[in-house]
């Protein structure tokens, strides 16, 4: 009998143990299935980052040891209770978890599953066609082909829901047994671009409150994917109107009745989901919205998730600082309220720390290019201050007001303006005589400049050090004091309004100041 035709590899002339994957899993585990997300995204035609593989509980561990012998991979238990094993192939980091029937059997484990499109499984002994390629990451991904229906386990109407495009809860219980299963529906809608259906969003919207339970970096973990998609902001909406976005954040409820007068219906919220829509569109679009720039800014969009974060939580503290003033509602300090308050919040889903201080950072200093926009000219001294000050938060922070300030506007009017963001910054009074709009796009024309400064004049505002605290401390006999870096900033400043351009300029220049000011300047 003529051997199957097994899957190949990049290179089918080395000696590797993955050329034969799939005979190697059947020659091991006949008994098992290839299970959930593999078998979801394969029928999708999707790779997948890992091969889940499911059978008797009893098997697991001594399926897992010999794997590893043959498949020349790393093995170890991730999860004793549930009876998780997974495996690490060497050379083409080929990820494989094993796991042991959730109940007494096949048809049981699929039944306790989250979503009809994930209760599917293919038997390991019908011997799929595993394709492997290799990703950017160092990781491999993988795909099941030619897989063939009648083969298919289906008992809840996983294949329809696929063929549907739509994502169904397996059972009543879905989100009881874990929460977290809310926030993976978004997720998956967004990623997969699939609908919910609308007996899934009333279990989500009855079991909201449950998603407290929840670790905080399992949710942190399913918002970033969803953040990472250019569907988020839909999919927040949604989430919004099943009350699993307020439960996720109850900071976030109290801007929901908050200066409706200002924003409209929806109040702060609405304005803060606007803001996240623009961000969206501008980590899309960073062509459109910076022509000139966008190259520059890309490794920065590839962070998509932690400037959306950003955007939700930038004016979280509005509620808790509004304040009639005459006849205007005023939110006074609540960037730096809510950079606290954002601490509070991404602490408790366990942000790393340089996330929290980049996003913290954002928060609590985004009205600055609005303060520097209420002058006619921007200048270089401006920029440096706003930089300096900033550091690794200045450029991403022109991203979260370019969101902000672009918000005030309707999408067919941010459109016409666009172009024009690049221009010669517009007057104050010429700006005021459009109202909104003409305040819009001089505030994104502050931007754009603020980025020329930043990318086309980094010697105005990262000015190159002339001299040390040691030559000020030897040049004007002093001992070492809070005094010599004063000095040093005023050197600084000096260069970038081209007062000292080099080392003997600096130190001839360091011997007009007065010392005896309470600061130098």
């Amino acid at each position: 009998m003529p051997l199957p035709n097994w899957p190949r590899v990049a290179d089918p002339t080395r000696r590797n143990p993955l050329l034969d994957l799939a005979r190697i899993l059947n020659e091991v585990i006949p008994q098992a299935h290839y299970v959930g997300g593999i078998v979801r995204s394969s029928l999708l035609k999707r790779q997948s980052s890992d091969l889940d593989i499911t059978l008797p509980p009893e098997d697991v561990k001594p399926a897992a040891l010999e794997l590893a012998r043959r498949l020349k991979a790393v093995s170890f238990e991730m999860d004793p209770e549930f009876g998780v094993w997974r495996l690490v192939t060497h050379k083409d980091k080929i990820q494989i978890d094993l796991t042991a029937y959730q109940g007494k059997d096949l048809k049981a484990d699929l039944l306790r599953r989250d979503f009809s499109f994930n209760a599917l499984a293919y038997p390991v002994s019908a011997l799929p066609q595993i394709e492997i390629t290799p990703h950017k990451d160092g990781t491999a991904r993988v795909i099941l082909k030619r897989l063939q229906r009648k083969n298919i386990v289906d008992v809840s109407g996983g294949l329809q829901a696929v063929a549907d495009r739509v994502i169904d809860e397996n059972n009543p219980r879905v989100f009881k047994e874990d929460p977290l299963r809310m926030l993976r529906a978004f997720r998956s809608s967004a990623e997969l671009g699939f609908s919910i259906s609308p007996r899934t969003l009333a279990q989500i919207k009855k079991d909201r409150a449950l998603i407290v339970q929840s670790a905080g970096e399992r949710v942190r973990e399913e918002l970033e994917r969803l953040f990472a998609t250019s569907k988020a902001y839909e999919n927040l909406l949604l989430m919004d109107e099943c009350g699993l976005l307020t439960a996720l954040f109850p900071e976030l409820e109290a801007q929901r009745e908050c200066a409706e007068v200002y924003y409209g219906k929806g109040g702060v919220l609405k304005h803060t989901l606007d803001v996240f829509k623009r961000m969206e569109y501008l980590l899309d679009h960073l062509q459109k919205a910076f022509p000139k720039y966008a190259a520059k800014l890309a490794p920065l969009a590839q962070h998509k998730a932690l400037y959306k974060m950003t955007a939700l939580l930038h004016d979280i503290a509005k509620p808790a600082t509004a304040k009639k003033v005459g006849d205007r509602l005023r939110f006074f300090y609540h960037e730096e309220r809510g950079a606290k308050m954002a601490k509070v919040v991404l602490e408790r889903l366990h942000y790393s720390r340089a996330d929290i201080r980049l996003i913290c950072a954002m928060i609590g200093e985004h009205l600055r290019p609005s303060n520097l926009a209420s002058n006619d000219v921007i200048t270089d001294k401006g920029a440096y201050h706003f930089f300096r000050d900033l550091g690794e938060a200045g450029v991403p922070m022109l991203l979260l007001c370019w969101a902000d300030y672009t918000s005030y506007v309707t999408d067919a009017q941010l459109k016409r303006i666009m172009p024009k963001s690049g221009e010669r910054l517009m007057s104050i009074a010429r700006a005021q005589q459009t109202a909104n709009v003409g305040k819009t796009l001089r505030h994104m024309q502050v931007l754009t400049l603020l980025l020329h400064k930043y990318f086309d004049q980094p010697k105005k505002v990262q000015p190159t050090r002339l001299i040390t605290g040691r030559d000020v401390m030897d040049e004007l006999s002093l001992p070492p004091s809070p005094k010599i870096g004063e000095i040093l900033e005023a050197v600084s400043v000096a260069q970038v309004e081209g007062k000292v351009t080099n080392r003997q300029e600096a130190l001839a220049f360091i011997k007009t100041l007065d010392l005896r000011a309470q600061h130098i300047k």
